[in-house]
């Protein structure tokens, strides 16, 4: 609990807006418990990724925590919303997806669409904070190309890294007086 209690004086949450999109009515009650408990006083509910994008179009949350499986949409579904609908409000928000499900694959594809950070259930209140710290304190560059829109999926420090470019297929390095 000392923990929590670091990261709650370290941070003013009660400033943060932060939409919570979980199907299941007790495990939603859970997260804006948790929330409240942290600080966390302008909370909005949705039951899917389709009532969230409404409200997040409405409101335009500092931060969204949303389960990956709904119906009629899913947590997947609304962070391609939000990457890539005219209608987002902030296109670059982050999105933290909560989960069961934990392999690689998941994660990968979960990253592939936009995904901020990935939070595996069973969690903690500690879990949630940290999360939450995380994308306040670290927010992630976003990278734009043809086939991908949201934060950068390079999270690794390569210790072997000596260049501008990080893939082997980077065709020559950056240079500033020619971008």
């Amino acid at each position: 609990m000392k923990s929590l209690i670091v990261i709650y004086m370290a941070f003013e949450f009660s400033k943060i807006s932060i939409l919570v999109v979980e199907d299941i009515a007790p495990m939603r009650q859970l997260f804006v418990s948790v929330l409240r408990t942290l600080g966390l006083e302008q909370i909005t509910e949705a039951e899917n990724g389709q009532d969230a994008f409404k409200k997040f179009c409405k409101t335009n949350h500092d931060i969204i925590l949303t389960d990956w499986m709904m119906a009629p949409e899913d947590g997947l579904e609304l962070t391609h919303n939000v990457r890539h609908n005219a209608e987002s409000p902030n296109k670059m928000a982050p999105i933290i997806l909560i989960t069961g499900y934990s392999a690689w694959s998941r994660v990968e594809m979960a990253r592939d669409t936009g995904v901020t950070e990935f939070l595996v259930k069973p969690f903690t209140a500690n879990d949630i904070a940290k999360r939450l710290a995380h994308v306040i304190t670290n927010p992630r560059d976003f990278i734009e190309i043809p086939s991908f829109f949201g934060p950068d999926r390079r999270r690794r420090i390569a210790p072997k890294f000596s260049g501008p470019h990080r893939r082997e297929t980077d065709e020559k390095a950056y240079d500033p007086n020619n971008p």
